[in-house]
């Protein structure tokens, strides 16, 4: 039985995702990307999509505080090659060990946008019709 391509994730990209994610987040927080952007910037790692062949990881990134989002993506992917090597041992299962890709998250501000439609007047008023009836 063949999978077809629009079922999404295999529990298998799910799984590896999910340890590169903890294997990121542990290193940003101990501090071993020795650059000024990711040093002064509360990075959050909110989710690792990997290609089906594992060897891309994208890391979808929320710079908390930061003034410009850009940069700190910027620094992230400049410092890749670096992150790829520090990282190899917490995730040595691997048999390749996946490149790096680093993406602002923009779940955050998509839910803020459906919050706002949901309590605008012409949601609530039409809410409120259904309340009545």
């Amino acid at each position: 039985m063949s999978r077809s391509q629009s079922s999404g994730p295999s529990q298998r990209m799910l799984r590896v995702g999910e340890q590169v994610r903890h294997a990121l987040s542990d290193l940003i927080q101990r501090g071993e990307v020795r650059d000024d952007v990711v040093e002064s910037t509360v990075i959050s790692i909110s989710e690792v999509r990997m290609s089906p062949d594992l060897k891309i990881a994208t890391a979808f990134v929320s710079p908390l505080g930061a003034k410009d989002d850009e940069a700190v993506i910027e620094a992230l992917n400049r410092n890749a090659k670096f992150i790829r090597g520090r990282v190899s041992s917490a995730l040595r299962q691997m048999k390749y060990m996946p490149e790096f890709r680093f993406r602002r998250d923009t779940s955050y501000d998509n839910f803020a946008k459906i919050d706002e439609l949901l309590r605008s007047p012409e949601v609530v008023r039409d809410l409120d019709k259904d309340d009545e009836e």
